[in-house]
């Protein structure tokens, strides 16, 4: 009689091995141990390092410093992902639709709770046309939420519930601005989610910068990368305009380049989202 192996849950982290963190830990610990016998003071480079380490990794979007975080794919071939944070919005999200349709594009979009309830005829949208949705946490607080673990744990529970409801579960979590934090792992992982950042983007600061953006991204835009772009408002019709021109440009240029842009969790080999009904 043979017996099924237990299934294992594509969206939590082995807890089997150490973090990046743990082990930079340990060493810098040994470190400082073999160099205190020797003189006390030298014990102090390699936890300092350390601490230096601690503080700048938040700000390392593909670091996966102190939890696994996906930035880029690993399948070797010729494709990338495009992903869309922040909204959705009325004036610019629909308008996106609409061409990613008539270039036949797959895109994911990261989503706010906040956005959600104030716009759920566009989240509908969004998934009826094909494309993944995945949590962005509800309000975006750029930094408080990073050191306050209660608050990032309503920040992503209350934007689920807020999905959930059109009976969509998002699997993937990115956070605003792609910062990390040492307890993110663990909130992340209990609302079954595991972190999606970026390996390009053009630094279009939420569609406030938009002059020249596909260039800036087709300058950069490696096979297997995921890249970063906004699809909140871009502040006036004529904006709107020029942004919309631009996302032609991309899509024309990653064509010329031989690059396709294919669904997400192609690239990465895990799923956005599930439907719930």
């Amino acid at each position: 009689m043979t017996t099924s192996p237990t299934p294992v849950n594509p969206t939590r982290p082995s807890r089997l091995h150490f973090s990046m963190a743990e082990r930079t830990g340990l060493l810098a610990f040994a470190a400082a141990g073999l160099l205190g016998t020797v003189d006390l003071r030298l014990a102090t480079v390699p936890l300092t390092l350390f601490l230096m380490l601690c503080a700048v990794a938040p700000f390392l979007p593909g670091a996966g410093f102190f939890f696994p975080v996906i930035s880029r794919g690993k399948t070797g071939k010729a494709v990338i992902a495009l992903t869309f944070d922040d909204g959705p919005d009325p004036s610019t999200t629909p308008l996106l639709l609409d061409i990613l349709a008539e270039w036949q594009v797959p895109a994911t979009f990261f989503v706010t709770g906040r956005r959600v309830t104030q716009y759920p005829r566009l989240i509908r949208q969004i998934v009826s046309r094909g494309h993944a949705v995945g949590n962005h946490s509800f309000h975006h607080d750029r930094y408080r939420m990073f050191w306050q673990t209660a608050l990032l744990e309503r920040e992503i529970a209350d934007t689920q519930a807020a999905l959930s409801r059109l009976g969509i579960v998002p699997l993937a979590f990115r956070p605003p601005v792609g910062i990390t934090s040492p307890s993110m792992g663990k909130v992340v992982s209990a609302n079954g989610l595991y972190v999606v950042n970026f390996s390009c983007r053009a630094f279009d600061r939420g569609n406030r910068r938009i002059a020249n953006l596909a260039e800036r991204i087709l300058a950069r835009v490696r096979p297997d990368d995921i890249v970063l772009m906004h699809d909140s408002d871009a502040g006036n019709p004529e904006r709107i305009r020029q942004w919309m021109g631009e996302i032609e440009k991309l899509l024309a240029g990653l064509s010329k380049k031989g690059l396709t842009a294919v669904p997400l969790d192609q690239l990465t080999g895990r799923p956005v989202m599930r439907m719930d009904r």
